[in-house]
């Protein structure tokens, strides 16, 4: 089955207790795809990037076999840039610089060959890009998955409360979940999102791993123990990837084969962090990556005599 990821494809640089890596390859389009790349081969990309956008991360994505006809490349402009400084328990970060630049004025053109993909990837953008995307299938995808934050909440509320109600899973961290739904308790934040339109619902913690709910059913999922985490950037994107690149490789999209995608997701995020940007992603074997699944299933599974 086909996926189109939509999102930003971009340059940071990032500041950790652990070092600095200036103008490095980022966005949630990057990430994404990327991490769905281990379960497929028809990936489609649309974003926009810059004159300035370096060739070899180009070169990520055709090595990754993922089609890049949607990315757009504007003459004469900059690429996306964002910069931050993560504090030491690398679960808070200060925003030191936004530039926009391309994003600016970005439209979202969806390739003929893309509009009648089966499983769709909103990365997080302007909410009305993300419905022009949306406006552009031939027909709905079997499945549409979206990213959101705060900061669209806080300056295009209605705008969000519309596109919530056009897709199938909604991916969130823990904050996030608590603006959207004005509820502290995340079951009951949850409870009251999926009357918004969403399906399914992905609430992540970072470090303390993913809650998964639909109707009344809940599953959690814990976060890998790292000795080291390096950079968080893009983790949760990165999950999401590898989320929906199980789920459309196997073309399943029943509750329990959710569950396994989040352990799919939760594994390749846990590579994610551990260095800069895409860095450990993009040298990351399958064998290396399955052993990773395996330590994940040994975490979450036991057996119990109930007397």
């Amino acid at each position: 089955m086909s996926l189109l990821v939509v999102g930003t494809v971009a340059l940071d640089t990032i500041e950790t207790p652990f070092g600095k890596a200036e103008r490095i390859i980022g966005g949630s389009a990057t990430h994404f795809s990327l991490a769905a790349s281990f379960f497929k081969n028809n990936i489609q990309l649309v974003s926009v990037i810059g004159e300035d956008f370096p060739t070899a991360g180009i070169k990520n994505f055709t090595d990754r076999n993922i089609d890049i006809k949607g990315l757009q490349v504007k003459k004469g402009e900059k690429s996306f840039f964002w910069a931050g400084r993560y504090h030491n328990d690398m679960n808070t970060r200060d925003t030191l610089d936004t530039q926009l630049n391309v994003l600016a004025d970005f439209d979202p053109i969806v390739p003929e060959e893309y509009r009648n993909t089966e499983y769709l990837m909103l990365g997080n953008l302007m909410p009305k890009l993300q419905m022009k995307v949306l406006d552009q299938m031939n027909k709905r995808p079997k499945l549409v998955m979206l990213d959101t934050m705060n900061f669209w909440m806080d300056i295009a509320w209605d705008d969000v409360i519309e596109v919530l109600k056009r897709v199938d899973v909604l991916t969130v961290n823990d904050e996030e979940a608590r603006q959207l739904s004005k509820e502290y308790s995340l079951v009951k934040a949850a409870r009251k999102i999926l009357t918004m339109g969403p399906q399914y619902l992905i609430i992540k913690k970072g470090e303390n791993g993913a809650l998964l709910f639909h109707k009344d059913e809940l599953f959690f999922a814990p976060a890998l123990p790292l000795e080291e985490v390096f950079d968080p950037t893009g983790a949760g994107d990165s999950f999401a990837g590898g989320f929906i690149g199980h789920l459309s490789s196997t073309d399943d999209i029943s509750f329990a084969n959710m569950k396994r995608a989040v352990i799919y997701g939760s594994a390749i995020a846990s590579f994610c962090v551990e260095k800069f940007g895409i860095d450990r992603v993009v040298s990351l074997s399958n064998d290396e990556f399955k052993n990773r699944v395996s330590q994940f299933v040994s975490l979450v599974q036991f057996d119990i005599t109930l007397s």
